[in-house]
């Protein structure tokens, strides 16, 4: 499952920002787990160094619609926003990424909601004997409680503790493209709309079956040690604009492929209804979302193929 880890991490990461491990959002029973002191980010890239991250384009006589790539955390001191994709956005009325700025009070109901176990269960007793050994194993190693995510349904004890390795080495959602996107937005005046909500991201992890958030679960446990690399090589990726490397790292070793189809391919073709539709509406709109969604097979340009639209690679 390693495929869907990284792309569930992806997901996460879309709205880690609004949707932290804070005490506020703690149910009573549980003990706060706060991220560990972060170390110095990684080292700029060279400036020799062509950040050129992938941009296509498709429209119709009075309608033009980019699709960017993103990356929702990065390490601070990339500088992607600049050439074909800074003159796409400056050219653009409208905004559109996966989901927009969220209200934190609705994401600490959504949390209680949607991620709190029943009481009287705990997230270590749902683990077997060996899960549990590895899974305080890594707790202790990232100096956390071993209680830290007691409360919690193993989808976002899972979610939550993948992303604490990447903090630590610079990842900050802060740094992310979206983030990036939005203030330029908010200074322009632009209008900025969200393809899906926060509630129902969290909906889809929460829709999982118990089974499969165990297996996820017990997959990012084993991976922990190695997310914050996972994630570097699908930035090198992008950032080379290598569509075709950053789909084989999200889709190789694949094994669920139910999961796949709610988690990525129906949400594209929803996306690609949306854009087909927008088309019927003179303007510019820039949209951004995840780059995993723009690669590889079930794409959003495959979705779009489908229905007769055809996007063309810009950058």
């Amino acid at each position: 499952m390693q495929s869907l880890f990284r792309r569930l991490a992806c997901l996460f990461l879309a709205i880690v920002s609004a949707l932290s491990v804070t005490a506020s959002a703690q149910p009573a029973a549980t003990v706060a787990a706060s991220p560990p002191a972060p170390v110095p980010s990684p080292s700029p890239a060279p400036t020799a160094e062509k950040i050129a991250p992938a941009l296509w384009k498709l429209s119709d006589e009075d309608t033009t619609i980019w699709l960017f790539g993103t990356i929702h955390a990065l390490p601070e001191g990339i500088d992607w926003f600049h050439g074909p994709v800074r003159e796409a956005f400056d050219g653009s009325q409208e905004l559109v990424t996966e989901i927009t700025e969220a209200d934190p009070t609705e994401m600490q109901r959504l949390v209680l909601e949607h991620a709190v176990l029943p009481q009287g269960q705990s997230l270590r007793g749902l683990l077997t004997p060996a899960q549990k050994a590895a899974y305080e194993k890594q707790l202790g190693g990232l100096g956390l409680p071993l209680q830290a995510f007691d409360g919690y349904e193993p989808w976002y004890a899972a979610v939550a503790l993948s992303t604490l390795p990447l903090m630590r080495t610079g990842y900050d959602p802060k740094f992310g493209v979206e983030q990036v996107l939005d203030a330029q937005a908010k200074a322009l005046g632009r209008k900025h709309t969200g393809l899906e909500t926060p509630a129902f991201q969290i909906g889809l992890f929460d829709s999982l079956p118990l089974d499969a958030q165990k297996r996820y679960f017990a997959d990012v446990v084993e991976q922990l040690p190695t997310v914050a690399e996972q994630l570097g090589q699908m930035v090198t990726a992008w950032r080379r604009g290598d569509a075709e490397t950053l789909a084989k790292l999200m889709n190789d070793e694949e094994d669920d492929p139910a999961l796949i189809e709610m988690l990525l391919v129906n949400r594209n073709k929803a996306w690609a209804q949306w854009v087909k539709q927008r088309l019927d509406t003179p303007g510019t709109v820039f949209v951004a979302v995840g780059a995993g969604h723009l690669a590889g097979p079930g794409s959003l340009q495959e979705q779009l193929a489908a229905q007769g639209l055809k996007t063309t690679r810009v950058q």
